[in-house]
């Protein structure tokens, strides 16, 4: 769909040249027409799905490419060990997140890209390594668990590191990025709860992952 979408803009606008979008794709203009981050738009006239058709939109030829190689490596992978249900609530409730926050941080700046809901994928990994890094291994196969998330922890910081270095390309920002990683973290604390054996954990994490949530979204969307 992205590069569906990305094509039939710089089809239908042209490509811009490079020192106007450096991304190689098409002008400004077009990328707010076809729905990016506005935050005048969003507010005064109630153009709240903009919200969430940011993570349809890119840049140009390169901002795509970093964000589709991502999705579909640890994308693809996280989806099949979480299940579709899962990865899509965290991926949805990210893009919200990223494009809440970005209107509150960066409200004269418009902003594109998936980025936000990918850095929502990596906390809600970080969540699951998280809550399961804080039972117990007892045997064999829990041990070598233990050690598969400390490697999967590395592989998800390095992903974070390399994702926030985009933060700084037109169109993209950081605080978007800031935000859909907070927001699958919240909401990853809430999806994996479940995993935890002891039902007494689970409720604490869960219950911290529900409030967690719901305040920054309500603090955010009150800000805005």
């Amino acid at each position: 769909v992205q590069c569906g979408v990305l094509a039939a803009m710089m089809w239908q606008c042209g490509v811009a040249p490079m020192d106007i979008n450096p991304m190689v794709g098409p002008y400004p203009d077009a990328l707010n027409y076809w729905g990016a981050k506005n935050a005048v738009l969003i507010i005064e006239d109630d153009e709240w799905w903009r919200l969430f058709t940011p993570i349809f939109l890119h840049a140009g030829l390169f901002h795509l490419g970093g964000n589709v190689l991502v999705q579909a490596d640890s994308g693809n992978r996280w989806e099949k060990e979480w299940g579709s249900i899962i990865w899509i609530i965290i991926y949805i409730g990210s893009a919200f997140g990223s494009s809440i926050l970005s209107v509150c941080a960066m409200p004269d700046q418009i902003s594109v890209g998936s980025s936000g809901a990918v850095m929502g994928l990596f906390g809600g990994k970080l969540a699951e390594i998280f809550l399961l890094c804080c039972e117990k291994s007892k045997t064999v196969e829990e041990y070598a668990g233990e050690q598969s998330r400390k490697d999967q922890a590395c592989a998800v910081i390095g992903g974070i590191v390399v994702v926030m270095a985009m933060s700084f390309i037109p169109y993209v920002d950081w605080s978007a990025h800031l935000g859909g990683l907070v927001a699958g973290f919240g909401i990853g604390l809430v999806c994996f709860s479940f995993k935890i054996r002891m039902w007494i954990f689970m409720l604490v994490w869960l219950i911290v992952g529900v409030g967690t949530t719901i305040a920054l979204y309500s603090g955010a969307l009150a800000y805005m």
